[in-house]
């Protein structure tokens, strides 16, 4: 099968690899997967750079997230699964292979039937960035009626954050930095859009709610962002908070905090609960079924163009960009 791997850590240039490579083959309780779209996350490019630490011995097929057709099942698993349309998360979590590759085997149950008003390409947008967005909205139980501010309304984790707040009906509002991204924003269901460079989103969210504060922050970016978090929360209020890139090691104001009784989440997606995915897949299973959920995909590049597709993604894309292996 054709493939993308490196076995170095470095620039995409200088270590990503295409070829050849044997075919996987099942084991029990997996499932194969002709992979037909691989979606790529800022953890891929992380991760081939050592920013998420070092590799080990074996070469990597990079990327978490795709879509394709079960062609193949194991031991355990329900013959009659061959030949669904199914949308990947998790495939390079515990493994060196992930959907960077014709053919990808992951355990069955994070291979999800998708539904027929989704395509291949909604399915490759999924997997990190929904299942992330769904634990920050949700990890305190149901929005409805509550006011969530969603930062970086416009990334991909956030932009679903806001699709699935307000679909839960909650009052969403989001921070961008442009029009552009505002427009994102706005049609995922943001009520108000707020943009961090042109104004102060203190002042602006207590006007909005007429100084009574949010109840819950959906956060990308924690450290940066926490002194104003602070200011426009409501007491007993969440930060679920899934990075903080400009401020890695933030400094926490106990006391501001403690005397706010502040719930702060930390959520990687990976070490979500069991649980909390099921919810996750059995709700995106359901808005994707009633065509309700957006899916934004910036540029698709063919498999052989992977330096081009990583290149893309540490730009900063306004959208998923995925890798169409068909092509």
């Amino acid at each position: 099968m054709r493939a993308v791997w490196y076995s170095n850590l470095g620039q995409a240039r200088d270590v990503l690899e295409v070829g050849d490579m044997a075919t996987p083959q099942v084991a029990d309780g997996e499932v194969r997967v002709r992979v037909a779209t691989s979606g790529i996350n800022p953890v891929d490019t992380k991760r081939r750079t050592g920013g998420r630490g070092a590799m080990g011995p074996n070469l990597v097929v990079p990327h978490f997230d795709g879509a394709g057709t079960i062609d193949q099942v194991g031991a355990g698993v329900e013959p009659g699964r061959v030949g669904e349309r199914v949308w990947i998360y998790e495939a390079q979590w515990g493994s060196d292979f992930g959907t960077a590759a014709e053919y990808v085997t992951v355990p069955s149950d994070r291979a999800i039937v998708l539904p027929e008003s989704a395509s291949l390409s909604d399915g490759a947008c999924l997997g990190i960035p929904a299942l992330t967005a769904h634990r920050c909205v949700f990890a305190d139980g149901s929005v409805q009626g509550k006011t969530i501010l969603v930062t970086g309304g416009a990334g991909a984790v956030g932009n679903y954050a806001i699709q699935f707040a307000a679909l839960s009906g909650a009052r969403v509002l989001s921070t961008v930095s442009g029009a552009a991204k505002a427009e994102l924003a706005a049609a995922a269901g943001a009520e108000t859009i707020i943009n961090y460079r042109e104004e102060d989103v203190a002042a602006r969210v207590n006007e909005l709610t007429d100084g009574e504060g949010l109840d819950r922050i959906v956060e990308v970016e924690m450290g940066g962002n926490l002194a104003t978090s602070l200011e426009i929360l409501k007491p007993t209020g969440v930060i679920s908070s899934y990075a903080s890139e400009g401020t890695p090691e933030p400094v926490i104001p106990f006391y501001a905090m403690l005397y706010k009784n502040v719930t702060l989440r930390f959520e990687l997606v990976f070490l979500m609960p069991e649980e909390a995915k099921r919810a996750a897949v059995l709700d995106i299973t359901q808005w994707l079924e009633s065509d309700r959920l957006k899916h934004t995909v910036a540029d698709v590049f063919a498999l052989e163009n992977v330096v081009a597709a990583h290149e893309a993604v540490e730009a900063g894309p306004l959208g998923k960009i995925l890798l169409d292996l068909d092509a």
